[in-house]
């Protein structure tokens, strides 16, 4: 009987040859295709130690970075926020100023004692915002120095409805249409998100009050809804799931609103009858304390603001006017090895002009691009120069158009922070290494609610010294 064949040394040899080729594969060039370049195939990538390529971005010229008139002192350990603001005071001062009203108002104690007062936020970004991660807890550190209560402005219908804990938001009988759309989306429609909202007869949006991710959430005091109406509508409110009000309401080419005044924990608005009504959102408030606003569109580079219609913004900042506009973008502008970002600063400056016309008593505040990180050729993790070089240009925007700007970069560890919070037990960033999670969104809400601390009693140290 003739032994089996050992096949071991065939086995042996395939290996090998593998082995061989992989490792040769090493030296191939990279390829690019479609505009995405292939990482090398690199077996050793996990011990060669690789030097920091230092040069490639101090080699970039970027255009100077004018410093303020007056620079405040900073603390130790934080980021403080650089207002480059120019005699129109278009930086923090009228937040500040905001707060203080709201503050003689109540004596000081909390106890109102003239009218309402609302200090308004709003926060323009991207997907890093969406679902209300970082302002979710802004809002409520705010809310708890400063009083007020609420979620704050919401869409009408949301993708992400399911998964912002600061609402329970429910809807039916909607036709929804984004800027992002591929079709069907008439930019002289949309409203302040980048939104608009047709609805069909019986068309139902809710928001109930929740208490377990954020504390003041449960109740408001103010609800509110937005919409724009050609012929008479036919509206009701039911709020905290009894009480039914109904509200007739005439045709206008100017946005209308209508809102209910109560212990509210929950409200449900019902469209009965509307042949040509278009609507946007609804809030959720106190009468007196802060309102933080969460604006977030994913993709967005905060270019297509300048396209939302100036007598939307009239109207809009007329029933609801901000103090603070608070510009967070830049995930989707930064690539690997950006260097010229010029065109986006272009596009910037025009829809911070735009805005601040739109806007005129706000204050404004540019949020640079936190951390990214990317795998270079050799496999390994690290911050993509882009990123680095898109701060630069967004501090020159800041710059340029005399508002406030908060390095975000730096306030969150600079180089390789990114990597830290995605390693972070638990982790508080994805592993996508650009987005944050709700963990890392409060850590970061901490370290700029602290930096708008300490900013506002600057201020405050610096006027009583003027005031002398």
């Amino acid at each position: 009987m003739k032994a089996p064949k050992n096949y071991l040394a065939h086995s042996l040899w395939l290996t090998l040859a593998v082995l061989a080729v992989l490792v040769g594969m090493y030296g191939l060039p990279t390829l690019t295709v479609g505009g995405h370049t292939l990482r090398r195939v690199d077996l050793l990538s996990d011990i060669r130690q690789v030097r920091a390529d230092t040069t490639e971005e101090d080699s970039i010229p970027l255009p100077p970075v004018s410093k303020p008139a007056f620079v405040d002192t900073c603390r130790a350990g934080l980021t403080c926020v650089e207002d480059y603001s120019d005699s129109t005071m278009r930086g923090m001062r009228p937040y500040y100023e905001a707060l203080n009203r709201i503050a003689a108002d109540t004596g000081g104690r909390g106890e109102r004692t003239g009218g309402d007062q609302l200090v308004r936020v709003a926060v323009f970004g991207d997907s890093f915002i969406e679902a209300d991660i970082f302002t979710a807890d802004l809002r409520e550190m705010l809310q708890r120095r400063y009083g007020g209560l609420g979620v704050g402005y919401v869409d009408i219908t949301s993708t992400t409805y399911g998964y912002r804990p600061t609402v329970r938001h429910s809807f039916g009988g909607w036709a929804s249409h984004a800027v992002t759309d591929s079709t069907y989306f008439d930019r002289k429609k949309q409203g302040i998100s980048c939104h608009y909202f047709v609805p069909g007869r019986g068309a139902y949006a809710e928001l109930r009050g929740q208490r377990t991710y954020a504390s003041l959430l449960d109740t408001c005091e103010r609800a509110t809804i937005f919409f724009l109406t050609r012929d008479t509508m036919r509206l009701t409110a039911r709020v905290n799931r009894g009480e039914v009000r109904s509200y007739t309401v005439p045709p206008s080419a100017r946005l209308q609103s209508r809102q209910v005044d109560g212990r509210i924990g929950s409200i449900r608005w019902t469209v009965n009858e509307a042949d040509s009504a278009l609507f946007y959102g609804m809030t959720m408030d106190a009468r007196r304390g802060i309102a933080v606003d969460n604006f977030s569109l994913r993709g967005s580079s905060g270019l297509s603001l300048r396209n939302i219609p100036p007598a939307f913004l009239a109207d809009f900042n007329h029933q609801r006017p901000y103090d603070l506009i608070i510009l967070q973008y830049g995930l989707n502008v930064a690539t690997p090895r950006g260097r010229d970002y010029n065109g986006y600063k272009t596009g910037m400056l025009n829809v911070i002009d735009y805005l601040k016309r739109a806007f005129p008593q706000a204050g404004f505040l540019l949020v640079g691009v936190g951390d990214r990180d990317y795998r270079t050729d050799d496999g390994t993790l690290r911050t993509m120069p882009g990123v680095k070089n898109l701060i630069r240009y967004q501090q020159a925007i800041a710059a340029e158009s005399g508002i406030a700007f908060w390095n975000m970069y730096e306030a969150m560890g600079g180089e390789g922070s990114m990597a830290k919070l995605v390693d972070a037990k638990p982790p508080m960033a994805n592993y996508d290494y650009t987005h944050i999670n709700f963990r890392g969104g409060k850590h970061l809400a901490g370290l700029l609610y602290e930096t708008l601390i300490y900013g506002k009693e600057q201020y405050d140290r610096r006027q009583a010294y003027e005031n002398e």
